[in-house]
């Protein structure tokens, strides 16, 4: 793992549970071919940390994850993304997958070997995969000026290649769920061009969350295909093209949740099975990067294109929709954005390093829905009452086609004022076109002092500019509504507004003994028209709302331990997100639900006010063609939030699940590597509740993953 303590207020966080497990899983030897290559090698390395000092965290709280961090998390690389994440401090787990960081709903940007992946319609569908990464980090607090649109925190990954991934891997993981999970990677390098390619297949009978407490959900069968290529050809030693594409295919089925009595009659039918109804949902997302990597003496650059097409289609129970819901939609969105990204550094004196860099793109979003129905009618018992759901159904028709445009500039400069002292400083300007046109200068600064080799203490100030994705609704669709059950109460629709606000960060970290790393980090954030996303109906996808005003603070303590067999880790963190006065998309609430919240500070649906995870790792037979290694990690949370008398007024009950591994290598003649590994999630079958279905923006229950035990074994050549 990758600790630099000048750059940092968080230091070794996971390095040992890195460390801990090198031995049972030692890097393959390169094939012939790039070992009769030593300078291309060295270009490559060479290449690569100069793409680093192109954008480092520079006074951002960095969390690194070593390969060997990765396979200490249940399922190692087969794990989803978000779940190794969730192993760095003050990551808060929900619902569909998703992740909080630092009390933000979203807002997580997703960069490949440093350039920024835009955001896509995939809702379940986690895009990336650990299998990806060569290098894994998550920036966050007040980020340095080459880091915006999206700041909750950027997830950066370095991409495996045939020089860091040389030969081929097959893997095979089974078990609870009627899990099944092959895949397979290969690396080689010939001559100046490093070929890497990786892909996974996955089906499972758990793909969304189950709404009810259950062991076994009903109707939660999903089918996912994730890929991924990259290709870099060195032109010469200070000249590098690379290529990365890949893009994941994936349907789920709606989980049912039994019992629910329908509201609505559809041809004289009023009774239903809930645990029968057949909703479906496919996403799919495909992205690809060029990139030309050129360095000169004391300057280093980048210039990349990149473009990413994403779609999602929802397909409704005919009937059942209308019984419970009164409305089957048939739906499908698609996005496409294309765009191109620079970024630079010069050192242009000794103590002196200037960072600049800009982006553009592009991006359409339209959207189209064949919409059933059911219309108001004159009640007949009573004619001059209000009208009452009639039961058959009509249709209706909704489209919508945006194209907004995104430019962003950066400058910066990095001054060494002493050798225990950096100041970075620096200016951003980003700027939109969409439904509504908005920009923003955005200064930014944050000190390092490191006034032993022990100790490193941060302080930083960014001032943020977070724009709405590219998706409204119409007043046309508003209108087009009226008359029937789905007819809004609140027919106001202001259109969403960017997020501004001011964020102050500080850190501190500390070693004092070999091995032990001690930490704590403290953020505060002021924002106007703070950005939150609720899921309202169908399709299951996250809309974008605003509060006026946001207040969110915490502070994270972390500790981490490293020495021989034996790697331990532990992290507690408090946040807190208060918000007031919804001021755009107001048709998706209740008029009493507005006015509450126009004069009432209320927590946020996704505040967690505790959050905590904590680890072990120890080899045995540390060294040995026999090395075992077995680990546990514990992951806490006391509840997001819930709606009882007042919006959001509750916390969910507290929860704690118990994980654990074991992996035995094996030395089989002629084989580089065998590993069996064997997992067990949840080992005490805690059954906790992530949603209850209500709250501020919330569609539906969901629990947690009840026990589980998964077997992987994997084979290098």
């Amino acid at each position: 793992m990758r600790c630099l303590l000048g750059w940092s207020s968080i230091c070794g966080l996971f390095a040992g549970m890195a460390s801990a497990s090198a031995q049972t899983e030692p890097a393959p030897a390169p094939p012939a071919s790039s070992q009769s290559l030593p300078g291309i090698t060295v270009t490559a390395t060479k290449m690569d940390e100069e793409r680093s000092a192109i954008l480092p965290s520079l006074g951002a709280t960095q969390y690194d994850f070593s390969r060997t961090a990765i396979q200490n998390t249940p399922q190692g690389e087969n794990a989803p993304l978000n779940q190794v994440l969730l192993r760095a401090p003050g990551v808060v787990q929900d619902g569909f997958g998703q992740i909080h960081v630092r009390g933000d709903h979203g807002s997580l940007q997703y960069r490949l070997d440093g350039v920024q992946l835009p955001e896509g319609l995939a809702l379940f569908s986690q895009i990336l995969s650990p299998r990806f990464a060569n290098s894994l980090s998550l920036l966050t607090g007040a980020l340095p000026a080459q880091y915006g649109l999206r700041t909750a925190g950027v997830v950066d990954i370095g991409v495996k290649s045939g020089t860091t991934n040389p030969g081929a891997e097959l893997s095979f993981m089974g078990g609870s769920y009627n899990w099944v999970q092959p895949s397979g990677e290969y690396g080689e390098r010939s001559g100046n061009i490093d070929y890497f390619a990786t892909g996974q297949y996955l089906s499972n009978g758990i793909g969304i969350e189950n709404p009810f407490s259950a062991w076994t959900p009903i109707h939660d069968q999903t089918s996912q295909w994730y890929g991924l290529t990259k290709v870099t050809g060195i032109v010469d030693e200070n000249t590098r093209l690379s290529f990365i594409g890949g893009g994941v295919n994936a349907s789920y089925q709606i989980p049912n949740n039994i019992n629910q009595v329908p509201e609505f009659t559809v041809f004289g039918n009023s009774t239903w099975n809930s645990a029968i109804l057949d909703q479906r949902q496919w996403e799919s997302t495909y992205f690809g990067i060029a990139s030309l990597q050129k360095t000169y003496e004391t300057l280093n650059m980048q210039l990349s294109g990149f473009a990413r097409y994403s779609q999602l289609n929802y397909q409704p129970d005919a009937i059942g929709d209308l019984l419970y819901n009164g409305v089957a939609p048939w739906a499908q969105r698609d996005s496409f954005a294309t765009g191109v990204q620079a970024d630079a550094s010069w050192k242009v004196a000794p103590r002196h390093t200037v960072r600049g860099g800009f982006l553009v793109q592009r991006e359409r979003v339209t959207s189209f829905a064949q919409v059933n129905t059911l219309p108001l009618v004159p009640d007949p018992s009573d004619p001059t009452a209000d009208p009452i759901p009639g039961d058959t159904p009509v249709g209706l028709t909704d489209s919508a086609d945006l194209t907004g445009w995104t430019y962003s500039v950066y400058l910066q400069d990095e001054w060494k004022v002493l050798p225990s002292l950096t100041v970075n400083a620096g200016l951003r300007f980003d700027a939109i076109t969409s439904p509504r046109s908005e920009n923003q200068l955005s200064p930014r600064i944050n000190v390092v002092w490191e006034p032993t080799p022990e100790i490193s203490l941060r302080a930083g100030y960014s001032r943020y500019f977070v724009p709405v994705p590219l998706n409204q609704v119409s007043a046309a669709s508003l209108a087009a509504r009226a008359g029937t059950v789905i007819a809004p109460e609140v027919l106001t629709n202001d259109p969403a507004r960017a997020e501004r606000s001011d964020y102050i960060d500080v850190g501190l970290t500390v070693k004092p003994i070999e091995g032990l790393t001690i930490g704590f980090g403290g953020f505060y954030k002021w924002a106007e028209n703070y950005i939150d996303k609720g899921q309202f109906g169908a399709p299951i996808f996250q809309t974008a709302f605003n509060y006026s005003n946001a207040q969110v603070r915490g502070f994270e303590l972390f500790a981490s331990y490293d020495k021989g067999p034996w790697s331990l880790y532990a992290n507690l963190a408090w946040s807190q997100v208060n918000a007031i006065n919804i001021t755009s998309a107001q048709f998706n609430f209740e008029q009493a639900e507005l006015d509450y919240i126009a004069s009432n500070w209320i927590f946020a649906d996704h505040n967690q006010s505790w959050t905590g995870s904590a680890g072990a790792a120890y080899v045995f037979n540390m060294g040995s063609d026999w090395a075992t290694r077995v680990s546990a990690d514990v992951l806490y949370g006391n509840g997001l939030r819930q709606t009882l008398v007042t919006p959001n007024d509750t916390a969910l009950p507290a929860y704690a699940t118990l994980n654990l591994s074991v992996t035995q290598r094996l030395p089989i003649a002629g084989s580089q590597g065998t590993n069996v590994r064997f997992d067990a999630i949840n080992v005490t079958d805690g059954q906790y509740q992530l949603r209850t279905g209500t709250g501020v923006g919330v569609g539906a229950p969901q629990f947690g993953m009840r026990r589980a035990f998964f077997v992987t074994l994997s084979q290098r050549f």
